[in-house]
């Protein structure tokens, strides 16, 4: 966003679809050393660029470096990635608040911050 290019385009320089763009962006799915060094050509930014914060901002919340936060570790996990791509298929936003609402219900008993 910073330099105006959409996933479509990084997508087409790369030669991905802009889902697999996507996905990577998200964390979804990770990214090889060589990728990650053709982005960073691409968008005109030292590799460096991408871990800027990262070891600070994971022992600010409490993790140990290396670890990853729960809602990454969930959402990296088969279940999290499947439940988050059936969520982003409904199309009704009314739909959705209750899915939401139906899985909040069902975690009360859990300390599952919101």
């Amino acid at each position: 966003m910073l330099i105006g290019m959409s996933q479509e385009r990084l997508g087409e320089l790369l030669g991905l679809t802009f889902q697999q763009v996507q996905k990577y962006e998200k964390g979804v799915n990770r990214i090889g050393a060589g990728r990650l060094y053709d982005v960073a050509r691409i968008l005109g930014v030292p590799i460096d660029y991408f871990y800027e914060n990262v070891a600070s901002t994971n022992q600010q919340r409490g993790f140990s470096e290396g670890e990853m936060p729960p809602v990454m570790e969930f959402v990296s996990s088969g279940e999290g990635l499947q439940l988050s791509l059936a969520f982003m298929r409904i199309r009704d936003a009314k739909i959705r608040k209750r899915v939401l609402d139906l899985v909040k219900s069902l975690g009360e008993d859990k300390d599952i911050p919101e």
